[in-house]
């Protein structure tokens, strides 16, 4: 199974790399010298883009400080390409959002290549939002917190994301992007409210993370390869997706994806793949689940080939994604409920190459139970519970 791996030391190296190596030659912009003012309730974005203007436009490398204190800040739009490819944008502070934000983003990096976020804290104040939503009102969608969009040699460390009024972090069509330390908080009843979500992306690492959310943690989208997940704590949350996949008839598919080290605790779901019940062309292979721990989680290990949220557009259709080379290894902890393991594969598209190794899943301290359904594979190991078949 094809993987690309990314070590904590390497993504620490290449930290410490962009400090020590540009820290000494690159000009800095201080967002309060810029004009913007850290009491949490004056407007600063003019001071953040003028920030942004001065160190894109810089031909050498360039750093912009957000010192201690609160800065509200409406939209930000930070567009590339830049004059450099090695801006540090370190945050000792807490970027704050309006609670009324109508926007599909609240901070965006766009086209812009060798930036590094580091530090931080990002507070979407979306509570009032969820609660709109929660209402049955009509409301705004929401905003993701932070995106990078169409951009390559990202690295994104020591972030918090808070409350985000829509999914905290997004990884959208970029190359090389490393996540290390990030942490995300917000409600476990917050809508949409993804940790991390990846899609048309390659070389991906997601490491070290801490996520507690209202939906996924982890979401990866179609167009995703070469995905690396290690060591993110899980809860509460939905779990690990790849998915939702197939919503489009004509999809890219996903594969070469690594979940290695996941512990999670009171989540809706572990391990999930997830696609629409309805015709497409997309896929999910070589995807690497392995050691696993699961606390009280209601569906630890699941394919989903049948979702059609509100049975709208989909029902009574086969799912036309093709699952193959899954591989769940070393998955140990204790399902909230009896049924801890669930393949439900398309009627159409059965799941091949599910290979099951050292799985051991209890309910109320005893044998938990498999349903399998259009599943295929091996078992290596002991295995409890075992599908039929698998």
């Amino acid at each position: 199974m094809a993987a690309y791996t990314y070590t904590c030391s390497a993504v620490l190296f290449l930290l410490f790399f962009t400090y020590s190596h540009f820290g000494a030659f690159a000009a800095q912009y201080n967002v309060v010298t810029l004009g913007a003012t850290p009491d949490g309730n004056t407007d600063s974005t003019k001071a953040f883009m003028a920030a942004w203007a001065q160190a894109c436009g810089s031909t050498s490398p360039a750093t912009i400080y957000v010192p201690k204190g609160s800065f509200l800040l409406g939209n930000l739009d930070l567009k590339g390409p830049c004059k450099n490819t090695a801006i540090v944008v370190q945050i000792d502070g807490t970027l704050v959002a309006p609670s009324d934000l109508n926007a599909d983003n609240w901070v965006i990096f766009r086209d812009v290549s060798g930036v590094t976020v580091s530090g931080g804290t990002l507070d979407g104040q979306g509570s009032s939002l969820w609660a709109c939503k929660a209402s049955g009102k009509s409301c705004n969608q929401g905003a993701t917190s932070l995106e990078f969009t169409n951009s390559d040699n990202i690295v994104i460390g020591g972030l918090t994301s808070l409350n985000s009024k829509m999914f905290h972090i997004v990884i959208n069509g970029c190359h090389n992007v490393k996540l290390q330390g990030v942490k995300v908080s917000a409600s476990g009843n917050s809508p949409n409210t993804d940790g991390i979500h990846v899609q048309r992306s390659t070389g991906v690492t997601i490491s070290n993370a801490r996520i507690a959310t209202g939906d996924d943690c982890v979401s990866v989208g179609p167009g995703t390869t070469n995905l690396w997940i290690e060591n993110v704590a899980c809860g509460p949350g939905h779990g690990i997706s790849i998915g939702s996949l197939g919503k489009e008839a004509q999809e890219a598919g996903v594969q070469n994806v690594t979940v290695t080290g996941a512990q999670f605790s009171g989540t809706e779901n572990g391990v999930r793949i997830k696609s629409w019940g309805r015709a497409s062309n997309g896929f999910a292979r070589n995807i690497l689940f392995q050691h696993c721990t699961m606390t009280s989680v209601q569906n630890p290990i699941v394919i989903d080939q049948n979702y059609c949220p509100d049975d709208k557009g989909c029902p009574g259709e086969a799912s036309g994604v093709k699952i193959s080379d899954v591989v769940y290894q070393d998955i140990h902890g204790s399902s909230a409920t009896e049924v801890a393991v669930k393949l439900d594969c398309s009627n159409k598209n059965p799941c091949s190459g599910i290979t099951m190794e050292d799985v051991k899943l209890t309910y109320m301290n005893k044998p938990a139970q498999a349903s399998c359904v259009n599943a295929g594979g091996t078992d290596s190991g002991p295995v409890q519970p075992a599908c039929k078949g698998v």
